[in-house]
């Protein structure tokens, strides 16, 4: 049960789960922060994660901070298209459920696209297909033929996106 215990231990991960018990507490206080180390102790070695799986990835800052600058933009837009879709005098539209292939090659990258693409209103990936890697996407707006080439050409430009920022734009 003890065996690998040298390798579960993570210093910054107990303090940083320390800190976030305190700020969840809302006060600074000897007994809290006996029990967040505690706490933060109990997790790390009863719980552990594997490792992340980096193979060597490069990140393209540059392309990085273009990316997050333009998903905020388009976070704005489409909460503004949802909430539009929502509260308009008309009937809901059509919603459509996609079968997208993906050419991410790495598991970690593929992972940061899907969550990009979640927490964008308006679509959802529903499945991931490892095996053939392609993404099961459930849209909101497919009223026409246009607005589902537009979702399909969306997810197409994250892909690209992805790849130039993290595989090196193979």
């Amino acid at each position: 049960m003890f065996s690998g215990i040298a390798h579960r231990f993570r210093p910054l991960t107990v303090a940083w789960l320390t800190f976030m018990w305190i700020l969840l507490m809302g006060q600074l206080s000897w007994g809290n922060l006996v029990a967040g180390l505690g706490l933060g102790l109990l997790i790390v070695l009863a719980l552990p994660l594997p490792p992340v799986p980096r193979s060597g990835n490069r990140v393209n800052w540059l392309k990085l901070a273009a990316f997050v600058a333009e998903w905020f933009f388009d976070l704005l837009v489409a909460s503004a298209k949802v909430a539009w879709l929502s509260l308009r005098r008309a009937p809901q539209p059509r919603n459509a459920v996609l079968r997208v292939p993906m050419r991410l090659s790495n598991e970690l990258v593929l992972y940061l696209a899907t969550c990009a693409y979640n927490l964008q209103p308006g679509g959802t990936v529903t499945d991931i297909d490892l095996a053939n890697r392609e993404w099961t996407v459930h849209i909101l707006d497919a009223d026409s033929d246009a607005a589902i080439t537009r979702e399909i050409e969306n997810v197409q430009k994250l892909e690209r996106q992805m790849i130039a920022i993290f595989e090196g734009g193979r």
